[in-house]
């Protein structure tokens, strides 16, 4: 378990009364994207987090190749993976995509990201929700437990529970999948993602297996929150020849909430940014993160009103439900199939066209051309 890394003593000081132009609340990949974007932009950006950069990691670090190329932390990476299998109870397929996913070492993604943020500050501080403002000021109250601190322009990247909301979200009756990971010091190799679709293992859900190098990552998620996966996760491990040993869990969403919210600009999967279906929330948090960190910083050049901002947000993070919706409709399909029904649609995926077509538009919802777009959100 991690043990959270943060000042103590007489380095434990105060942050009460702390003011900034923005403050970032969240250090992972959502939070880090945005004070990405702000970098050199001469503002007082302010991170923080309950851990250290790149101390916590909460997901199997894989993401689609290009995208980590596109952020430049391609040095993060520790295995390609340009395949993907799919096994059912019925039968095995194997997808030759037409573009890789990499694992990645979590720690030095982070790292890497934060070097980019050039001109942003970080401290650890617990964020436990939004306080009273000031009457008459402008700015959003983040309350800590170093104080309360004051900035016009807050995002709130801190994850599923969506802190800086009254009432935060909290299983098992929010829409949120679980998801739990051994990391075994074998079965590292290997080119491609595994995933299982077999309701011994989860009912609603799906179990995977992502070769990392020196470790793999083997895990089972569940749809529905009430199902414990721990069980179902030793099982997977066995299946492969490997120990159940240093675990790792989360809960991420699997329905698009709302991008803003009064005065606070939401990333991650605090705004549900997380892809129903398969899981998948990394590229999603930098894809909004950017499109976030760049209205920042618009406002930031007096190009538009924090108002104007929130509003051009919350309608680019609109744009993108129908296809997050329709991940959701076959999130909720998929388990219902007959499973022989659904290894026969697998195979008659195949056939390479249909690969490239399939999965072309799933990248296409969050393209990595975006990183490297200009301004316009």
């Amino acid at each position: 378990m991690t043990v959270r890394a943060t000042t103590r003593g007489s380095q434990r000081t105060s942050l009460h009364a702390t003011r900034a132009d923005v403050i970032v609340c969240g250090a992972s990949f959502a939070g880090l994207a945005v004070a990405r974007e702000l970098a050199g932009a001469g503002a007082d950006v302010l991170v923080i987090d309950r851990y250290e950069i790149g101390e916590r990691a909460t997901s199997a670090c894989a993401a689609p190749t290009p995208w980590l190329h596109a952020m430049g932390v391609g040095d993060a990476i520790r295995r390609e993976l340009p395949d993907m299998t799919f096994t059912t109870p019925h039968g095995s397929v194997r997808y030759r995509l037409p573009w890789s996913w990499s694992a990645f070492d979590y720690r030095a993604l982070c790292r890497g990201l934060w070097a980019q943020c050039d001109g942003a500050r970080f401290e650890t501080a617990k964020v436990d929700g939004r306080a009273r403002d000031d009457a008459g000021s402008p700015d959003v109250t983040v309350a800590t437990d170093r104080g309360d601190l004051h900035a016009p322009l807050v995002v709130d990247a801190l994850g599923w529970r969506r802190v800086l909301s009254d009432p935060h979200r909290q299983p098992p009756d929010a829409p949120l999948s679980r998801g739990l990971e051994v990391h075994p010091h074998s079965g590292g190799d290997g080119n491609a993602l595994d995933v299982w679709v077999d309701r011994s293992l989860a009912r609603h859900g799906y179990g995977w297996r992502v070769p990392a190098g020196g470790e793999a990552r083997i895990g089972v998620g569940s749809y529905d929150p009430r199902r414990h996966v721990k069980e179902p996760t030793i099982d997977l491990a066995g299946r492969v020849g490997a120990p159940a040993e240093r675990y790792q869990g989360n809960w991420f969403p699997h329905r698009l909430g709302d991008g803003v919210e009064g005065s606070v600009f939401y990333v991650g999967d605090s705004a549900g940014h997380c892809f129903p279906l398969s899981g998948e929330g990394i590229r999603t948090a930098f894809y909004f993160g950017i499109a976030c960190g760049r209205e920042l910083r618009a406002v930031l050049g007096g190009d538009r009103t924090r108002e104007q901002a929130l509003a051009r947000y919350g309608a680019f993070h609109e744009r993108h439900r129908p296809a997050f919706s329709r991940a959701l409709r076959l999130q909720r399909l998929i388990p219902a199939l007959p499973p022989r029904a659904l290894t026969m649609a697998l195979r008659a995926l195949a056939p390479q066209p249909l690969v490239d077509r399939a999965f072309g538009w799933y990248l296409d919802q969050a393209h990595p051309s975006f990183a490297g777009a200009p301004g316009e959100a």
